[in-house]
């Protein structure tokens, strides 16, 4: 197989084919995904909520400019892919600070009382909550029909999506990008970067300037509910200080250490010590012992040093396009980066403001 494209685009997670949905209208667009399906890593193992006050200032701007797609998915779903949660917030004295530092900026946050808090989350401790504040707005994302919205609505418009295609090999001669794979060389004038936790090896083999990726492990696990206890209508706990959160889950509980553990990129498993302890803080935390895991997982979060997503193009290597970056925020800013990622490969104006897409801009890892 030889293919050529206007734009290839490597990588087949929610960053990649949220790209593809958004300018397949306008050009000719192959995905090159190295698993045997979309979603293999960071986007299948995700915690699927939208939490509009997650994140860095320029985050925070991604999340609420991603919501109204989220809420009316026109083309992707025939419905909300967001159902009611709430993420609350509990604040030991030690971690007071980082609860006002969250607080600080953020949109929606109710303040509670230790009690209005374990009313809310029935399992709490309430002896060592010493604040609590609650984003009642805050939903979980069906990550699936997202992204097999995406990638319908992208086939729709003419996209190609071949997996098992790992990119081997990437050279450019002229204007033209040149993709060494298993499944055939493909060619186009633009590739855009959608590797994930890979993305920084994708460029090394393009020879294009690192952005100083750094992929994270995050593990999490399942928990049974305490026997008779309906979890459904709970909100998603957090500790100030990230040391753990859990989530219901189809009735269960979903509870993680909230691990950044840098590793290279891989498929990841959880680190057992790591999860113990994570275990632990939350059993510190709840009157319910732990006392079974039912399954766990790790996946890889992975960040720049500002911890900012990278979107744009390479200054060192023209038609190279860098989608990465995008930590733990991925798939509730899917929606703005790829509309703005199509705007910027199409050459057409971004309907983001100026300070976030310079924000947003690989040039500053340079």
């Amino acid at each position: 197989m030889n293919e050529t494209a206007d734009i290839l685009i490597i990588g087949g997670g929610i960053a990649g084919a949220g790209a593809a949905a958004r300018m397949a209208r306008d050009a000719n667009v192959i995905v090159l995904e190295m698993e045997d399906a979309l979603g293999r890593h960071a986007t299948g193992r995700s915690a699927a909520i939208y939490i509009r006050n997650y994140g860095n200032e320029t985050l925070r701007a991604l999340n609420a400019m991603s919501e109204p797609v989220l809420e009316n998915p026109e083309g992707i779903s025939d419905e909300s892919l967001l159902t009611p949660r709430g993420e609350m917030l509990i604040a030991r004295e030690d971690e007071l600070d980082s609860f006002q530092a969250y607080l600080k900026g953020a949109d929606g946050m109710e303040q509670l009382t230790p009690d209005e808090a374990v009313a809310l989350f029935p399992l709490l401790r309430r002896a060592p909550i010493a604040a609590a504040a609650i984003e009642r707005d805050a939903r979980d994302i069906d990550v699936d029909r997202l992204l097999q919205g995406f990638a319908r609505l992208a086939r729709r418009h003419g996209a190609r999506f071949i997996t098992d295609a790992h990119a081997q090999r990437i050279t450019k001669t002229g204007d033209i990008w040149r993709i060494e794979t298993p499944k055939g060389h493909f060619e186009a004038p633009i590739i855009v970067n959608a590797a994930g936790a890979w993305a920084d090896v994708v460029a090394s083999r393009a020879d294009v300037a690192e952005i100083g990726l750094v992929p994270m492990r995050r593990s999490a696990a399942i928990l049974p509910a305490p026997t008779g206890i309906d979890v459904s209508t709970w909100p998603l706990v957090a500790s100030a200080s990230e040391a753990w959160y859990a989530k219901p889950d189809a009735g269960k509980l979903m509870v993680s250490p909230a691990d950044e553990d840098p590793v290279e990129p891989h498929d990841a498993w959880p680190d057992d010590m790591v999860l113990a302890e994570g275990l632990h803080r939350f059993e510190q935390a709840v009157t319910m012992p732990v006392t079974r895991v039912e399954r766990s997982w790790a996946g890889l979060r992975s960040f720049v040093a500002d911890r900012t997503p990278a979107v744009g193009f390479a200054s060192d290597r023209e038609g190279f396009f860098w989608l990465a970056g995008q930590g733990g925020y991925g798939v509730q800013t899917a929606p703005a980066l790829s509309q703005l990622a199509a705007d910027l490969c199409l050459d057409r104006t971004p309907a983001l403001p100026d300070e976030i897409i310079k924000a947003l801009d690989p040039a500053r890892l340079a």
